[in-house]
């Protein structure tokens, strides 16, 4: 017998729309694409109904991104398999992560700043020995060596702490860069991977901070 939650069909329409986007594209649906695809006449009766789908534990709602739906994959399978529906995802087990794609940051501005996430994308958690909470664009090739290139998406946990030898996102006065961390005696070294880049070297009482710690990399073309 089954024991799972019980959904409206309009809830299922939507949950059924969710897993259908998430296995052609990658990403789940915003709320817009939703209304228009049901024939709603706004995205806030798409948002009433996904509110209703996360009460029942069925998706997780992320804040601050348009395709913020995470999939609860205990509640979805069980409902499929009630159904005797099978979804082929991209995303073995429903195990995601929504996750904003951060691209060029403005000078003295957040990283997570609502201007500089370029889209959302759900990729699958068991990538990540550590929760990512972003993924940053990589501009450059001073990380060549340790096979972080131009265009990549680094996997960045947010934190202000991090060991020496680790690769961190850090912030430089305006500029955001990518290196690997060595605190010395006398000041703070940030090291590329590429010989043909300078060592950064950060005096004390010069503008630093840690905005994270790199915990995967997605090569672009996974993605396309």
């Amino acid at each position: 017998m089954y024991h799972g939650p019980r959904l409206t069909p309009r809830q299922q329409q939507i949950l059924d729309l969710i897993q259908n986007a998430i296995a052609q594209s990658g990403a789940p649906p915003t709320r817009a694409e939703i209304a228009a695809t049901l024939g709603f006449k706004s995205a806030n009766a798409a948002e009433e109904h996904l509110q209703a789908l996360a009460r029942k534990g069925v998706i997780e709602l992320v804040s601050g991104t348009s395709r913020g739906i995470r999939l609860r994959s205990d509640a979805v399978r069980s409902i499929n398999a009630a159904r005797g529906t099978q979804f082929s995802l991209p995303i073995p087990g429903l195990t995601q992560l929504a996750l904003p794609l951060i691209g060029r940051v403005a000078a003295g501005s957040p990283i997570l700043a609502q201007e500089h996430i370029q889209q959302t994308w759900c990729v699958e958690s068991s990538l990540f020995e550590r929760k990512p909470d972003y993924l940053l664009k990589v501009r450059g090739m001073s990380m060549r060596d340790v096979g972080i290139m131009d265009g990549d998406l680094l996997a960045v946990q947010q934190t202000r702490e991090a060991r020496n030898g680790q690769i961190v996102v850090a912030r430089l006065g305006d500029e955001v860069t990518v290196k690997r961390l060595r605190r010395t005696a006398h000041a703070i070294e940030l090291l590329p991977e590429n010989p043909d880049f300078p060592v950064i070297v950060v005096q004390p009482g010069e503008p630093f901070e840690i905005e994270g710690l790199a915990v995967g990399l997605i090569r672009n073309t996974m993605l396309n």
